[in-house]
């Protein structure tokens, strides 16, 4: 059993304690490629890393004063080192700080979300193949179409969300570059081979090109994929608040003890996870609307995306964690009502075996156009009048010139829908 991490895993990726650690770690690991150089003397290095460290309160108060939060950050660790601290941010321009801290971030909070998606996907295959042949009415523009399964529902799901995890996969990937090329990416005052080394000690991969900032096409990536996961989180809970109606009524979202649905009507039990989950999918997805216009910037870099994604990185992974989790325990709950659903597939009288009454009489050697006007004719019966649509066949003298009795029958077998579910829980799982 895949175990979730706790929560406060995500938020702590975007504490001021944690970014100013790996602001710390950053520069730490330019000196210590400094000094592998000789650039920074042995001695020096060591009392670096003896005391380098920081103040947040430090820091705000160094901020309101230079307006500038690396220059507030390096000048809080210096005062802390003494005199060896000039050689911190030796070549360094503040980008390098910020999008690579960024990159790890980013890739932190991807991975947590990763394991959301393990422990969704668990579920979603635990109760797909629990109803795996709990017999649905399939609809189509909201009206019965063809029998399904609530399984093969839920198995469409489940191949959905692995196709979420290999674009993850890849955000996280494309996501996880840091850069330490200088003020305008040229390496002037520091050199690729420490940039390479850099980025190795913080598990991230170096940019092959930057401008002084990483491009934003990657972050655009990473957000966008986060949207696309929300959508499909959107989509799932849309599906099942249409099913929690209380005209449909085939699953519903479990109602805990205690639980009130109305201020005002003491009877409601509404979907209000599934709500809740359809308004923060807009959120992600403003997100990635706000990163794609990150993306075009003046010349080598403005700082317009800057503010946007001190809120959209937090907001975002903490909002996708919080969906994740959110639709997974509505998952692991949800009460399914497999009378319900055969009631509601044997409320129209049949008429969703139209199709194999059609194929049936072309087979016979009807042509396709008579066969579908003498089926619909009787279907638009059965609508009106609600009367039984195999028995109207079986009065029907065109009908019966092509099929008999025992043939009819054998069309209105629900079994003929299902044959194949075994072969498509195969291909998915």
């Amino acid at each position: 059993m895949i175990e979730r991490y706790s929560r406060e895993e995500m938020t702590r990726i975007w504490t001021p304690e944690e970014k100013f650690q790996r602001w710390l770690e950053i520069e730490l690991a330019v000196c210590k490629a400094w000094a592998k150089r000789g650039k920074i003397p042995q001695k020096s290095l060591q009392n670096i890393l003896k005391k380098a460290k920081f103040s947040v309160k430090r820091i705000d108060q160094i901020e309101k004063k230079v307006k500038h939060d690396v220059i507030a950050f390096v000048s809080c660790v210096a005062e802390n080192i003494g005199p060896d601290g000039r050689f911190l941010h030796m070549g360094m321009t503040s980008s390098d700080v910020l999008d690579t801290c960024l990159a790890m971030q980013l890739r932190d909070a991807g991975l947590l979300i990763r394991q959301d998606l393990f422990v969704l996907l668990k579920v979603l295959k635990e109760r797909a193949l629990e109803h795996k042949m709990t017999i649905q009415i399939g609809r189509s523009h909201g009206i019965h179409a063809e029998p399904i399964t609530f399984g093969l529902k839920l198995a469409l799901w489940y191949d959905e969300c692995q196709r979420q995890l290999k674009r993850l996969d890849l955000a996280i990937d494309q996501i996880a570059y840091g850069k330490c090329s200088g003020a305008v990416g040229t390496f002037a005052h520091i050199s690729p081979a420490i940039e390479k080394e850099v980025m190795k000690s913080l598990k991230l991969k170096a940019a092959p090109a930057s401008s002084q900032i990483v491009q934003r096409d990657r972050h655009a990536n990473f957000f966008t994929c986060l949207a696309l996961i929300a959508g499909s989180i959107e989509k799932f809970a849309v599906e099942i608040r249409h099913l929690q109606r209380t005209e449909v009524l085939e699953a519903e979202e479990y109602f805990s003890k205690g639980q009130k649905g109305s201020s005002a009507m003491p009877h409601k039990r509404n979907p209000v996870l599934s709500e809740n989950l359809s308004g923060l999918a807009r959120l992600i997805r403003s997100y990635s609307l706000a990163a794609m216009e990150n993306q075009a910037l003046w010349h080598e870099r403005d700082i317009s995306h800057s503010s946007v994604e001190r809120v959209a990185g937090p907001d975002a992974t903490v909002l996708m964690d919080f969906m994740l989790a959110r639709f997974t325990q509505l998952m692991t709950n949800l009460v399914i009502y497999p009378e319900r659903m055969k009631a509601n597939l044997d409320s129209l009288s049949g008429l969703v075996h139209s199709q194999q009454v059609l194929l049936a009489l072309v087979d016979a050697g009807m042509s396709r156009e008579d066969a579908y006007r003498i089926v619909q004719s009787n279907a638009m019966q059965v609508w009106e009048t609600r009367e039984s649509f195999e028995d109207l066949l079986k009065q029907d003298a065109k009908v019966k010139k092509y099929l008999n009795d025992e043939q009819i029958k054998k069309i209105f077998d629900l079994n003929y829908h299902t044959r194949h579910i075994d072969t498509i829980f195969k291909r998915i799982f």
